[in-house]
């Protein structure tokens, strides 16, 4: 199909621009801005020829070197105010005279079903027009508009993006202004109004006139509000230039009532900050708690099989078919295999706090939890590779108080080990007598049970699936919590805080030590309830330990983990991309 019509594109050029001096020729994402337009028209399975007309000698060479044609735009034609039309017009016929002339020279042009002929010369059957200053155009849209221009009712194809919204216009007559809607709606519910980009123009060449290229019979294709962006001012070129470095990350985490949810939430805390990216979270079609998280959130995520002999097989043809750029793994164990697949097939592979085989073999590991002693080469580790949620990124720092008035206890989203309850019992043994606070995790085991147990205690508030934890630690004047990643947010508070190991890898978790302000108990399990009333007393009596453990947190740099992430992603993205540019 389409072998019967020889197409031509014709790309626009001239060197005065005005918004943007010299743009044509200026690195938009390190490639010149008309280089676009010249491989978007050349990557396309129909176009024969591409024309990039211009005035300028620098446009010339520039586009020659990607391999267009160039024809020499007379300075009449190169005026601010020339339409294209005539601009179109004269590129054509110059590129078809001079095929002409290579036929009448060579005298062995095979001509069926190539070229058409007029008059015994050769001519091209469509023409299609490109702007230069349309980079994000895609190839695949090029093409549909070729193949509307096909059908022989069809003479002009007209690239266009939906612009429907609210207007109004100026009634010169009545000195008034008028709605251009018949009522108020909100906008995808209006009717479709589409304003031409100016990316596309394809027409027959028989309507290609020095004054018209319009055909009778038009069609438009639309496109999206990305492609349709036109680099006429600073404005847009920074939009374009931040959609062409737009990256795919791919996330791969889970949530269950076994596993938790600090894996999620802390993708979903990395996935916030990624707004220059595309992402999609894989999930574990079993782990149903961890999809229901991420359809609250609003992101695009897709599911793979949840089988022993399967899984994996199915978790990277989900990988490829997305084909992403950079894939993060936050599944705390990877095998060989599974990361050695990723990386044969070309992705940048990031993974958090993964302790599997595959780590060996990631382009990075963060490990904000663990301190290791010796770290192979890839792995970063320590809290300043912590990535502070949002809510507490801006949030009031704590002033200690000479009295303790509010406990909170918060043991994380399964609390295997029930601490919960192990330090209410201490507490409620112990001489303190205000209020405690309880936040439950989704994966608490006897909810119901602890609720209907203290529920005419008046001293005792139990929440669970809270939202906005920030506001409950700031409340407290001391915080009962395992050692895991909530102790960064105590931290960032400076709240005092008492640490209780749900279990050994907890133990190497060293962010929560003295010299940081907290008091580590070590594994909860093997405390006794003396052992904890005993801290709690303490506490309760020394108003200076507790005024030095806020000092020692607030001292701690817990805001730019994300920014030290990126600064390492960065620097060996594109030391991953200068060893692949040529694979």
């Amino acid at each position: 199909m389409y072998k019967n019509n020889k197409i031509l594109v014709v790309i626009p050029a001239r060197g005065g621009s005005k918004g943007i001096p010299r743009k044509n020729i200026r690195l938009l994402a390190n490639k010149p801005l008309i280089a676009y337009s010249i491989q978007t028209a050349y990557n396309s399975k129909y176009v024969d020829d591409v024309v990039v007309t211009t005035d300028d000698d620098e446009i010339k060479f520039i586009s020659e070197q990607f391999k267009a044609i160039t024809i020499q735009r007379s300075g009449e034609l190169a005026e601010d105010n020339v339409p294209l039309d005539p601009v179109i017009f004269d590129a054509v016929e110059k590129q078809e005279n001079k095929l002409n002339e290579q036929s009448n020279t060579k005298n062995n042009v095979q001509t069926s079903g190539i070229f058409s002929e007029n008059n015994n010369n050769l001519q091209y059957d469509f023409v299609i027009t490109i702007q230069a200053t349309s980079p994000l155009l895609k190839t695949k849209t090029l093409d549909k508009a070729i193949e509307k221009l096909e059908f022989p009712s069809t003479d002009t194809v007209i690239s266009v993006v939906d612009d429907r919204h609210l207007s109004w216009s100026y009634d010169e007559e009545n000195k008034k202004y008028i709605p251009n809607y018949k009522e108020r709606l909100n906008r995808q519910y209006l009717p479709k109004t589409f304003k031409e980009t100016g990316g596309i123009f394809a027409t027959k060449r028989e309507f290609v006139r020095e004054n018209s290229r319009l055909g009778k019979n038009i069609d438009i294709i639309e496109v999206s509000k990305h492609e349709s962006i036109d680099i006429d001012n600073y404005e847009d070129w920074w939009v374009a230039e931040r959609l062409l470095n737009k990256k795919k990350v791919l996330i791969k985490t889970d949530a269950s009532y076994k596993i938790g949810t600090g894996h999620i939430y802390r993708c979903l805390a990395i996935a916030s900050k990624l707004t220059n990216h595309d992402v999609l979270f894989l999930l574990d079609e079993n782990k149903k708690l961890g999809i229901e998280i991420i359809k609250d959130y609003n992101y695009p995520f897709q599911t793979h099989e949840f089988n022993n002999k399967r899984q994996e097989k199915d978790l990277l043809e989900k990988i490829h078919d997305y084909n992403p750029d950079i894939v993060i793994n936050d599944i705390l164990n990877t095998s060989s295999g599974y990361i050695k697949n990723l990386k044969n097939n070309k992705y940048f592979v990031v993974n958090f706090e993964d302790i599997g085989e595959g780590s060996k073999y990631a382009d990075i590991v963060f490990d904000a939890l663990c301190e290791h002693q010796i770290p192979f080469k890839n792995l970063y580790s320590g809290h300043k590779y912590y990535n502070l949620k949002d809510e507490f990124f801006y949030h009031d720092k704590k002033e200690i108080n000479e009295e303790i008035k509010e406990i909170l206890l918060t043991f994380g989203g399964s609390d295997p080990n029930d601490l919960t309850q192990k330090t209410l019992n201490a507490l409620l043994k112990s001489n303190y007598k205000n209020k405690i606070t309880i936040i439950l995790g989704l994966g608490y085991k006897d909810k119901k049970e602890i609720k209907e147990k203290y529920i005419d205690n008046s001293k005792i508030e139990i929440f669970e699936n809270v939202k906005n934890i920030s506001e409950f630690m700031f409340r407290a004047d001391l915080i009962f919590t395992s050692a895991g990643r909530t102790m960064y947010e105590v931290a960032s508070l400076g709240v005092p805080c008492v640490c209780l190991c749900q279990n050994d890898r907890e133990l190497t978790h060293l962010f929560g030590n003295v010299e940081n302000g907290f008091m580590n108990l070590g594994l909860g399990k093997n405390l006794s309830e003396k052992d904890i009333i005993s801290t709690i007393e303490k506490l309760l009596e020394d108003y200076n330990l507790r005024g030095e453990m806020n000092k020692r947190m607030l001292a701690i740099d817990l805001k730019h983990g994300f920014f030290n992430m990126m600064e390492v992603v960065k620097e060996k993205y594109k030391e991953f991309e200068e060893n692949n540019k040529f694979i």
